[in-house]
């Protein structure tokens, strides 16, 4: 085959080109540091890029956003029910002092300032919020747990109880017959108070006491089923009656005969006879069961008048808004079919694993925490109210002889007779209260220690996924990435290559047919 010079010229000019290719394709490598820059370069290297990309976007949205954002909301939850605990435990302290019999007035006028306070505080704290968004509302973050101001607002909310939320009240009887009460005697009015010491007893009363008090004047329901022997199940309903809390409704249902219940709308109080409380101790749901498992009792009543501070009953139970109306709302309707599921807010911490960053009010912020607060305040209000016409009338009777003082003698013996039932009866409360708060903190300090526990085990989740992290960078970067050194050895080569192929066909451009003839 003849080789002529043009031939030469191509096969070099050629060779030149694919030397500047493979010049410019390690300059594109020293410029990007990457191995390839398009797909074609190499399909394997692009694939497992395309993977190794994914996994450290995906390792970077747990690591950098959803882990921190997770451990903010645990560590803002945590406080709260801190703040909780402590509240709580220095209500405890309240307690046990109160339950000290020889408080003297003082004494007790500092136990009640310290609760009133303790309990306007209690549900404050459970208004924490992460990022605009309260952290014990469940779903609704929207929503805090409690009336920021004072509202008119008709909700008519269902509670569903057991027999553990019927307990036995004892109320101190201070009105005579015509309807004069020891209570509102003063030194300028005794003479015109006609209550005598039989009077004055103390009465036992059966009572539910719901979540809200101040609640609307109508006519609330309590139902309940019971199991029948052949299987079925029967509805039965007890209807209370309205009666108010100047009424004495606790010595009209402490003598009622069969099944009745009053309703005191001011205090919240379901009083129940005893023909009525014993018919609902008794009632289970199954007869084979063990008392354990009594009925479910249900009690349907209204509140339109609500105040600072107050907790919002669609956290709680089963309610509705403005009922019959167009703007009807209605909340937790799967609470009446005993298929509700807490509302638990979860984040994506990991490859197919998550973790609960929510406590929900229930588990923690009871509506039993400032109801119990409030009769302890008010008991022992009595107390310091009793103690100052007490006082008064020992004062007065001092400065009395003859007939002014026998009667006055005879109503300061009334009225102390109504001090000393109503001491009895404040410490056995707030001994009872120191009970009460216990299972409210025990509650509170579980919800701290399954906070913690998700803390720690987020804290383990986010050491993972900081190697993890490493790991797919590592993988990554020596999947795409160059070496350096290598491409600059080679760079340099291709170039030393590119200036030898320049010269070499430049000599041979220089020979032609001419210069042999």
């Amino acid at each position: 085959m003849r080789i002529t010079n043009k031939i030469m010229q191509n096969n070099n000019l050629s060779n030149i080109n694919t030397n500047k290719v493979l010049q410019d394709h390690l300059s594109t490598q020293m410029s990007t540091q990457k191995k390839i820059n398009r797909p074609s370069d190499d399909p394997v290297v692009a694939i497992r890029a395309l993977r190794l990309r994914s996994n450290v976007t995906e390792v970077t949205q747990y690591y950098s956003k959803n882990i921190p954002d997770a451990e903010s909301w645990l560590n803002v939850t945590e406080e709260a029910l801190k703040n909780l605990s402590s509240i709580l435990t220095d209500m405890i302290k309240q307690c046990t002092k109160g339950a000290n019999g020889d408080l003297t007035s003082a004494d007790r006028q500092i136990v009640l300032e310290q609760l009133k306070a303790l309990g306007e505080e209690v549900y404050s704290t459970g208004d924490a919020d992460y990022a605009g968004r309260y952290v014990f509302t469940g779903y609704r973050t929207d929503t805090p747990l409690s009336f920021m101001e004072a509202e008119e607002k008709q909700y008519t909310i269902t509670e569903q109880l057991d027999k553990d939320a019927m307990d036995q009240v004892t109320v101190i009887t201070t009105k005579a017959a015509d309807g004069t009460d020891v209570m509102d005697m003063t030194v300028n009015n005794y003479q015109n108070i006609n209550v005598a010491k039989e009077d004055v007893q103390a009465v036992e009363a059966y009572r539910i006491r719901l979540a809200y008090d101040n609640c609307d004047d109508t006519v609330p329901t309590l139902t309940y089923q019971e199991r029948q022997a052949d299987g079925t199940y029967q509805t039965k309903t007890i209807t209370a009656e309205i009666r108010h809390d100047y009424e004495d409704p606790y010595q009209e249902i402490a003598e009622a005969a069969g099944e009745k219940a009053l309703f005191i709308p001011e205090t919240g109080e379901l009083l129940l006879s005893k023909d009525a409380y014993d018919q609902l101790m008794t009632t289970k749901d199954d007869i084979t069961t063990a008392d354990t498992d009594e009925a479910e009792i249900r009690i349907t009543y209204e509140k339109s008048d609500w105040v600072k501070g107050d907790l919002r009953p669609e956290h709680y139970f089963y309610c509705q808004t403005d009922a019959g109306t167009d703007e009807e709302i209605t909340y937790n309707a799967s609470y009446l079919t005993g298929n509700a599921e807490r509302q638990e807010i979860e984040y994506d911490v990991g490859f197919n694993q998550t973790i609960r960053v929510n406590s929900t009010a229930d588990e923690c912020f009871q509506h039993g925490i400032g109801r119990e607060v409030d009769d302890l305040v008010d008991a022992l209000q009595d107390v310091v109210d009793t103690e100052k016409i007490v006082t008064d009338l020992e004062n007065l009777l001092k400065e009395s002889t003859g007939a002014d003082a026998e009667e006055i003698e005879k109503k300061l013996a009334v009225a102390q007779k109504v001090l000393e039932l109503k001491k009895d009866k404040t410490q056995r409360m707030f001994e009872h209260g120191i009970t009460t708060m216990q299972g409210y903190l025990d509650d509170a300090n579980l919800s701290i220690t399954n906070t913690g526990t998700r803390s720690s085990k987020l804290q383990l989740i986010e050491n993972r996924m900081q190697t993890q992290k490493t790991t797919f960078e590592t993988l990554k970067s020596e999947n795409e990435d160059i070496d350096i050194t290598e491409v600059i050895i080679n760079l340099t080569s291709a170039k030393l290559t590119y200036e030898a192929s320049l010269l070499a066909t430049g000599k041979i451009a220089q020979t032609s047919l001419l210069q042999y003839l």
